[in-house]
């Protein structure tokens, strides 16, 4: 029986980027966004605000962009300070290129195992979908769900009792199996 877990945000991540005011490396995204018309041109900002000191830096989302081109669903989300929104844009890989930053999920997020009734077969086939790009080590992910330390998780895997057809080893943030026996 394949039992699927979920990987879901709990809040959105700390947005990595150096302040300019008190050289501080982390700000938090409230959802505030800044919308400013030239025109016929429209410009908008992701308001975020230093970890440190609450100095405001702008994250450039839309830039002298023609008002007619950009969806009036977008438009409307922007001027209500939709939460979802900055969600998306803050995973948007333009958005993070264009802007210079990284996101830390540290303590962002969660694994819905879905109940501990796992725990007892001697053979568990696991499905772990993503609800959001949050990079985490499925070495991690499976310690946390099995109640295991990750050294533990580690033997099991070096020893062949882990199987999947991802890698391991380092940070996913894409879907994927594995197979564990106990």
């Amino acid at each position: 029986m394949l039992d699927n877990w979920v990987v879901m945000p709990t809040c959105l991540p700390l947005v990595l980027r150096r302040c300019h005011t008190c050289a501080s490396g982390t700000f938090r995204a409230n959802g505030k966004f800044r919308v400013n018309a030239n025109h016929k041109l429209i410009d908008a900002w992701l308001l975020v605000l230093c970890a440190s000191c609450g100095d405001t830096a702008k994250l450039t989302v839309l830039e002298r962009v023609n008002v007619r081109s950009v969806r009036p669903e977008l438009l409307d989300r922007l001027h209500d300070n939709d939460v979802g929104l900055t969600a998306e844009l803050l995973q948007d890989p333009v958005v993070q290129r264009r802007n210079r930053i990284g996101l830390d999920w540290d303590d962002a997020w969660r694994l819905d195992t879905g109940g501990s009734d796992h725990l007892d077969r001697e053979v568990l086939d696991v499905s772990v979908r993503f609800a959001a790009r949050i990079p985490v080590r499925p070495v991690r992910l499976i310690a946390e769900g099995c109640g295991l330390s990750r050294a533990e998780v580690e033997r099991l895997v070096a020893e062949g009792s882990v199987v999947s057809a991802a890698r391991l080893t380092g940070k996913l943030s894409s879907d994927f199996t594995f197979t564990l026996k106990f």
